[in-house]
């Protein structure tokens, strides 16, 4: 990542995490626990399925640290670091009591040896990142094993310019396929050990959807979802955004 371009990135995270009004302040606390809650579902599986148990975790775009700590409350590791770009996101993880150290980095080299941790985890990071394959090697360099994940936004559904123009405020930059994931791994010098996609639940679909006729809609395109994922997890990738997770290893 260039310099011009982690400031960048940085100043659009400093922006993110500046508390609006109680009203919204709260909203986005609720949504951000929801969505790690789902996605601490998926490190558990994936661990789960492995056998692994790691020790020391560390979290790579830790956010405000709402992940690591659900991960904590779980019995996943016993000692939790984080890093982010932001400041403001940094000195929120630095509060909760489950998190040992919290620490803002530049976006490309974190301040720890090799083999530092036992798992890393890159959760919703790489889609946001200018060059993604730099900052998967760095995440393999201080831990055994890494969890990425990652939407899956090479497909139809994605391709609509409403959805173009959600991910532009999303701040996403890649349209990832499964494919190009494990192309990524391979060029960090990672294998594939255990992977799953999720056409995420009800509770993600509704959070945003304003009275009883929207949320019934968001209810039956869940339930739509689900149903095509099910009976055909490839045509699924296909037609929609699925987020995906993979445990990887050298």
């Amino acid at each position: 990542m260039t310099e011009t371009g982690s400031a960048e990135l940085r100043d659009e995270y400093e922006r993110r995490y500046t508390p609006g009004a109680d009203h919204e302040l709260a909203r986005n606390i609720a949504w951000r626990s929801l969505c790690a809650a789902n996605k601490a579902d998926h490190v558990e599986m994936l661990l789960s399925e492995s056998g692994a148990r790691p020790r020391s975790v560390v979290e790579v775009g830790c956010g405000d640290g709402v992940l690591l700590a659900e991960l904590a409350r779980r019995g996943i590791g016993e000692r939790h670091d984080g890093f982010d770009i932001s400041e403001r996101a940094v000195a929120s993880a630095a509060g909760r009591p489950e998190i040992e150290r919290a620490e803002r980095f530049d976006g490309a080299t974190l301040p720890v040896a090799d083999g530092a941790y036992e798992l890393a985890v890159l959760s919703h990071v790489l889609e946001h990142v200018p060059d993604p394959a730099p900052l998967l090697a760095e995440a393999a360099r201080s831990a055994g094993a890494v969890i990425v994940e990652v939407p899956l936004e090479d497909n139809r559904s994605a391709s609509r310019p409403s959805a173009q123009r959600g991910r532009e405020v999303l701040g996403h930059l890649h349209r990832f396929a499964r494919s190009e994931v494990h192309a990524l791994a391979d060029g960090a010098g990672l294998r594939v050990e255990r992977e799953l996609a999720d056409p995420l639940p009800r509770a993600i679909h509704a959070f945003h959807a304003v009275g009883l006729p929207a949320r019934a809609r968001a209810g039956a395109k869940a339930a739509a979802r689900r149903g095509l994922f099910m009976a055909s997890p490839a045509l699924a990738e296909r037609s929609f955004t699925v987020h995906y997770a993979c445990l990887l290893r050298r």
